[in-house]
């Protein structure tokens, strides 16, 4: 795809083309509704009666029970599978407690609190253990960041592009702000060995899940996570105890955290040999790729949703991230790539955390192929498809964060591709 000199937005917005599919929910157009003037003569059945009782804890409407994650379990293993974020339903940065994605390889471990403890041994100079009330003295801090499982977007390898909303095949990602202890803390109040390189961070989960990670990130801005977004870890996110480490994959950020052990070398574990390692087109191997690099995506307009007015007006959103740091710009293409407009990005950009981007559309019922690119702190930029399997091959299955089409027909339906 050609990459031209971006567009004002003004010339976006007088020329671009865009539609919608029908199925779920409405991208709305820009527009009041001119027909209903006027309240109803009658108060509606609930301005006529008492309202409900108060609740100890609160739940979504009834009107909203759609919104939902999508599980995709393993038939073959019960309690190992994932369950999706519905990215293409939410607004805002922060992704609630009871939607943040799921993964799991032998299911939730029902932890009881009181009789869980965390150990940190190996080669330090006084191990250490620390129950839940001991750990709640510390000193905490908050930090809004993002997770995102390595597996993410994986359909994008295959040949055919995958017809799932934006969320379930790209919502394996969530947003929140974390509150705990930072990590380093803990560790150098144990004492580290001259010679330790890496931890061994285990869960306590039925597959006791173990992986190696460099000391150095524990000791930058890694956390004890005991709250998020405010309230203590739900059991599916890591209760009573999780890691986590901004910016890196989700592996590492090791739920129902029980032990690290500091250590020489890397333990060469399931899930950092014959799990999230590639081979690469050379016949070398991608091992401990970490970091989750620049990501963006439209999630309305999308696939799933419909554009009513033809033409129209209507707002462009969507998320971009970067495990590197701040996102500093996000572009639109509604030509394939051949041209790009900036857009707005919402504030407070933080580093290593969802950024949301806007930008208003009109639609002229034109074709198009909708498309947004993001930009990191750092200079990256988010790859096509093409370019990324250039770099890495077919057969990936970990780490795909190209770039996502999505086609608009003249009759306003949405299908992903792969770009003209």
């Amino acid at each position: 795809m050609k990459k031209s000199p971006s567009q004002s937005r003004r010339h976006f917005l007088q020329k671009a083309a865009l539609g919608g599919v029908i199925a779920g929910t409405i991208s709305l157009p820009l527009l009041a509704n001119t027909d209903k003037l006027e309240l109803p003569d009658s108060l509606p059945k609930w301005m006529r009666e008492p309202g409900g009782d108060f609740s100890n804890y609160g739940e979504p409407s009834s009107h909203e029970q759609r919104i939902i994650r999508w599980i995709s379990a393993n038939p073959a293993a019960p309690g190992n599978g994932i369950s999706w974020t519905p990215l293409h339903d939410l607004q805002g940065t922060i992704t609630p407690n009871g939607l943040h994605f799921e993964r799991h390889h032998n299911g939730v471990p029902q932890i009881d609190p009181a009789q869980h403890v965390l150990l940190i041994d190996g080669l330090v100079d006084t191990p250490l253990s620390f129950d839940i009330k001991s750990l709640m003295r510390y000193p905490m801090t908050s930090r809004t960041c993002f997770i995102e499982c390595g597996g993410n977007s994986n359909s994008g390898w295959r040949t055919n592009p995958i017809q799932s909303k934006a969320g379930y095949a790209h919502g394996l990602v969530s947003n929140a702000e974390w509150t705990g202890i930072p990590l380093k803390l803990l560790l150098e109040e144990a004492g580290i060995k001259p010679d330790v390189k890496w931890v061994i961070a285990e869960g306590a989960d039925a597959a006791a899940l173990n992986i190696s990670i460099p000391l150095d990130k524990l000791l930058d801005d890694a956390l004890l996570a005991l709250y998020q977004n405010g309230e203590r870890l739900r059991p599916e996110n890591g209760y009573p105890m999780r890691l986590v480490l901004p910016g890196w994959e989700g592996i590492l950020n090791v739920k129902w955290l029980r032990q690290l052990r500091l250590v020489k070398e890397p333990i060469m574990s399931r899930d950092e040999t014959s799990q999230y390692t590639e081979l690469m087109t050379d016949g070398t191997a991608r091992q401990f790729t970490f970091v989750n690099e620049a990501k963006s995506l439209i999630t309305s307009p999308s696939i799933g949703m419909m554009l009513p007015d033809n033409p129209g007006i209507y707002q462009i959103t969507g998320l971009a991230w970067s495990g590197r740091g701040k996102i500093t710009r996000v572009e639109i293409s509604a030509d394939g790539g051949d041209s790009w407009v900036d857009a707005e990005l919402q504030g407070p950009i933080l580093d290593k955390a969802f950024t949301r981007f806007n930008l208003p559309w009109h639609w002229q019922g034109d074709y198009s192929i909708l498309q947004s690119r993001a930009t990191d702190e750092t200079g990256y930029v988010q790859p096509t498809r093409e370019t990324l399997i250039k770099n890495r091959g077919k057969h990936g299955f970990f780490h795909y964060n190209a770039i996502v089409s999505w086609e608009i027909t003249e009759e306003g339906d949405i299908n992903h591709v792969y770009g003209f």
